[in-house]
């Protein structure tokens, strides 16, 4: 086709066509975001004239500073747990899996299509002093008495890793698809061993995978707040939990609000240093 036609193929597009989905973004994620800002700089103890009460709030008190920073650590954290454990895997779909790779995907894709409850309150009962592993450990005369293991921090970092590593897995898996195998074979041709040819191939042409699942994972974990709250007794709390307590507990909702801009912020922050490092390598390349 000619590049005047296809140009004036495309031209019939009307610029009305756009309106039902502005609208709907204006609706339902503009609106609500004005709101909420404007909620936290005129709600409770925040006012006109005294906006950013609540901000300084979470800046300068102790506790909330506390959680604000476990809030990032548990995201870091929970991050680099699910790149550990998710790169392995989608190098092995991608490698060696060949046609069971179908059947991999559907393993990781169907517990996406069950509630986030269900699948955190599976850890309860499998973790639980009369809960499958300690009735199995016991039984088997390997502990004497039965673990608490779900009053501890250990439990909710199994239970996040379990819920966000399919994303990871996914995001890694699609970008290492588009990695031309010949690459590889070339490198090992030209006399490099198998951990030089990842280092130097398959791990830097896998980078945007990587960016990509790190920045969905670490998204996902500052604003989840179930896990937490069914899982570790209480030792790990971040900005979601508080965020939930605050609204069914205090019903302080101008506090709420400004928690809930602040891990805004911290989403758009990752995303913004997303863009940056992708911009980086496509100058390099």
């Amino acid at each position: 086709m000619h590049p005047r036609a296809r140009r004036a193929r495309f031209r019939l597009a009307r610029p009305s066509w756009t309106w039902p989905a502005l609208a709907y973004l204006s609706v339902f994620f503009l609106l609500p975001l004005i709101t909420n800002l404007v909620r936290s700089v005129s709600t409770g103890e925040a006012s006109w004239s005294n906006p950013f009460v609540y901000y300084v709030k979470l800046i300068t008190d102790r506790y909330y500073l506390g959680v604000l920073l476990e809030t990032l650590f548990v995201s870091i954290v929970t991050t680099i747990l699910c790149l550990l454990v998710s790169y392995p895997i989608s190098y092995f779909m991608v490698r060696k899996a060949g046609r069971w790779n179908v059947v991999i995907v559907f393993f990781l894709v169907a517990p996406l299509l069950t509630s986030i409850i269900m699948r955190t309150f599976g850890w309860t009962v499998l973790a639980a002093r009369r809960g499958l592993f300690n009735t199995w450990l016991m039984e088997t005369h390997l502990l004497a008495r039965p673990l608490d293991a779900l009053n501890g921090p250990v439990i909710v970092y199994v239970a996040l890793v379990h819920v966000l590593a399919p994303f990871m897995i996914l995001s890694i898996s699609a970008v290492l698809q588009t990695v031309d195998v010949r690459l590889e074979e070339s490198a090992r041709l030209l006399g490099a061993g198998r951990v030089s040819t990842f280092l130097r191939v398959t791990l830097p042409l896998s980078l945007d995978g990587i960016t990509n699942g790190c920045t969905l994972v670490f998204v996902l974990t500052n604003g989840s707040f179930l896990t937490m709250l069914l899982l570790g007794g209480g030792t790990i709390k971040t900005l979601a939990l508080l965020i939930y307590q605050q609204f069914n507990l205090t019903q302080d909702i101008g506090f709420a609000a400004a928690m809930g801009n602040i891990l805004l912020i911290m989403a758009l922050v990752c995303l913004l240093l997303q863009a940056r490092l992708v911009r980086r390598r496509n100058v390099k390349q």
